[in-house]
């Protein structure tokens, strides 16, 4: 199975939950970035030994996983996984996505990759990513990432939606206990018994998002967050009221 997304909205933590897992071996370290890796796959299919190096499991363990949040932006990415491995399990964690935007500037912003201010970066991402190929950005894709839907529709075209699980940000985070159990029912493998909860990479913000930044992002968003609910029959009126 794969945690593939989305970036910045719990993946972590979920990785870090399920590497305590009795039955599971999750690779070595978090994001391989092994199917969003273009020049992996310029000569066809790639020898996977090397992605197998990645994990080390022993007789107890009935699943394999790894986490790479971009493979479920990068659009070559689903297509990859499939030719791979067609029953392979998707798990998505989705996230607000004015939150998640502006956490992902922070993280930028924190590991030096960012100069613009916030309102600036997503006033010009279209015309950074123009200039990015093919026409993607992983560095600095704050608004585009939070597209959901054209995302998930790109993966179902190559996996039933019953091998994919998604899951909203605040269910794994307010209550994790249901959430873990969820995952585990979707996986196949015994219910965590004890849990420790996870929060890992938080990020402390220079500042909070403020009044202009959160009204220009809600109005790109609010028809999509609309199909959201549609489209999964979730409630996501907190999502505009961040």
């Amino acid at each position: 199975f794969i945690i593939c997304g989305t970036q910045k909205s719990g993946t972590t933590a979920l990785y870090s939950y399920l590497n305590q897992h009795h039955q599971v071996c999750m690779a070595d370290k978090k994001e391989l970035h092994y199917f969003d890796d273009d020049s992996l796959f310029s000569d066809g299919e790639p020898d996977y030994s090397e992605y197998h190096s990645w994990f080390s499991p022993n007789g107890a363990h009935k699943l394999l996983g790894e986490a790479t949040p971009s493979y479920m932006y990068w659009k070559s990415s689903p297509k990859r996984i499939w030719k791979y491995n067609p029953s392979m399990k998707i798990l998505i964690i989705l996230r607000n996505p004015i939150e998640r935007a502006y956490s992902h500037w922070n993280m930028q912003r924190f590991k030096k990759l960012e100069r613009l201010p916030f309102y600036q970066a997503i006033t010009t991402e279209q015309e950074r990513i123009k200039q990015s190929h093919p026409f993607q950005d992983m560095k600095f894709s704050y608004v585009d990432r939070g597209f959901y839907l054209e995302q998930l529709r790109r993966i179902w075209m190559y996996f039933p939606k019953d091998q994919v699980l998604v899951l909203k940000n605040e269910y794994l985070k307010h209550c994790h206990d249901d959430a873990l159990k969820d995952v585990c029912d979707f996986l196949g493998v015994d219910r965590f018994e004890n849990v420790e909860r996870k929060n890992v990479h938080a990020i402390s913000y220079a500042s909070p998002l403020d009044k202009k930044e959160k009204r220009y992002l809600e109005r790109i968003y609010e028809c999509h967050i609309r199909e959201i609910e549609r489209e999964l029959g979730w409630d996501c009126s907190d999502w505009l009221g961040c």
